[in-house]
């Protein structure tokens, strides 16, 4: 009988069905996404900027910038969002350096402060920071190099931290 319809409102009636099983595929994923109640915990304030005892790893083969992460920056949080201190050094001397949570069920990234070295020098905090893929657009080579170098351990955290700074000194860090 629908092949009696004129083909314009077959299409549109084929369009309308196919919106309610996309709609009806959403909800399911809502009722089954392990991570639709998440919520992150209150982020504290950056640590101080410490550059004497670096982790280095290497994000891209390419990079003329060393990389190192704060040892005693790096926290797992309660809410599983690892937290750390990146530095990028060049041979100038010229430093930059991020605040940054890690989501490892998520493959996400998100930079709370960046510092500035003045005057005066100090953290600056991101007022909006947002989670960003790891493979996306605007994906960080610092940290999908620390996600893969130890300290993810697929989409879970892999362990404490000093379980994770242990896989990055071993060298799972390189991303070629």
């Amino acid at each position: 009988m629908s092949h009696l319809l004129p083909l314009p409102f077959r299409r549109r009636r084929a369009t309308a069905a196919l919106a309610l099983l996309l709609a009806a595929g959403a909800q399911a994923q809502l009722l089954t996404d392990p991570n639709r109640d998440w919520r992150e915990a209150e982020v504290p304030p950056p640590p101080p900027l410490r550059t004497e005892r670096l982790v280095p790893f290497t994000p891209s083969v390419h990079s003329q910038l060393r990389f190192g992460v704060d040892p005693d920056s790096v926290t797992l949080g309660s809410d599983g969002v690892i937290r750390y201190v990146i530095v990028a050094q060049g041979d100038g001397g010229a430093l930059n350096a991020w605040y940054e949570g890690l989501r490892c069920a998520t493959a996400q990234v998100k930079t709370y402060a960046h510092w500035n070295p003045g005057p005066p020098p100090g953290w600056r905090v991101n007022p909006e920071p947002a989670w960003r893929n790891l493979g996306g657009e605007f994906a960080s080579r610092p940290a999908v190099a620390l996600a893969r170098g130890g300290f993810c351990d697929g989409a879970t955290p892999n362990g404490r931290p000093a379980d994770m700074l242990r896989a990055l000194r071993q060298g799972r860090a390189a991303d070629r």
